[in-house]
């Protein structure tokens, strides 16, 4: 095995974060923060774990449900999408109660 699955974990992770504030920033919340959630959590932990489990522990009848883990992965990313296409101009999660006056 060599050091691709370390990218791939660091890029995941990365992403991980900014969904952490994204989904606040953006509004997400009830279910539809639930299963953003879940699906990033399920693909982020199930997709690197079929090289190592199909090609390191031998067990290559599971190489197939790597486009599961993936595919759940595309599904909270593009809900993400959409909630950012959208979503209204100026509008954002955390609303302010007053505007912010410019120091001139």
């Amino acid at each position: 095995m060599d050091d691709r699955g370390h990218a791939h974990l660091g890029v995941l992770s990365i992403l991980a974060i900014v969904l952490g504030f994204a989904i606040p920033a953006l509004g997400v919340s009830g279910r539809l923060e639930q299963m953003v959630t879940w699906t990033f959590i399920l693909g982020q932990w199930g997709l690197p774990m079929v090289p190592w489990l199909a090609v390191g522990g031998g067990l290559s009848f599971l190489h197939p449900t790597a486009f599961l883990w993936g595919g759940l992965l595309l599904v909270s990313m593009v809900i993400m999408t959409w909630q950012a296409a959208v979503q209204p101009a100026g509008v954002s999660g955390k609303q302010r109660s007053e505007p912010m006056v410019a120091d001139d």
